[in-house]
């Protein structure tokens, strides 16, 4: 999990995509999965390229032997703002191969529009 959260904040969408499994799920609820690597870099890429740098600050954890529950408040600063939102994670492991299968986001998609539709002008 430790290295998934560094490799978000490194802004590195390679080095994310290292984290997932060959056929992994990331979904950003309510929107569609991005479903391989490849397309998990390319939603990181997308979000990480406006970024001039990435905190994910863990609120609260819960662990099982295969997923792990986080309460998160995930921070972007962009165009010299900061911009968080409060995002709930599920986020599945193989523990075999120490590579996520499947992340469940869930976040208030328009409180988010709401707080970034500054760094968008």
């Amino acid at each position: 999990m430790q290295n998934f959260l560094r490799a978000v904040e490194s802004r590195d969408p390679e080095r994310v995509a290292g984290c997932f499994s060959s056929d992994a799920r990331y979904a950003n609820i309510p929107h569609d999965p991005a479903v391989g690597t490849d397309a998990i870099r390319g939603l990181f890429g997308a979000i990480l390229s406006r970024c001039e740098a990435v905190r994910w600050d863990i609120v609260s954890a819960a662990y099982l032997p295969d997923r792990a529950y986080l309460e998160r408040v995930d921070r972007f600063f962009i165009a010299g703002g900061e911009y968080a939102i409060e995002c709930n994670g599920v986020f599945v492991v193989d523990r075999d191969a120490g590579l996520l299968t499947e992340v469940r986001d869930y976040v208030d998609l328009g409180l988010w529009r709401s707080r970034l539709a500054a760094a968008r002008q």
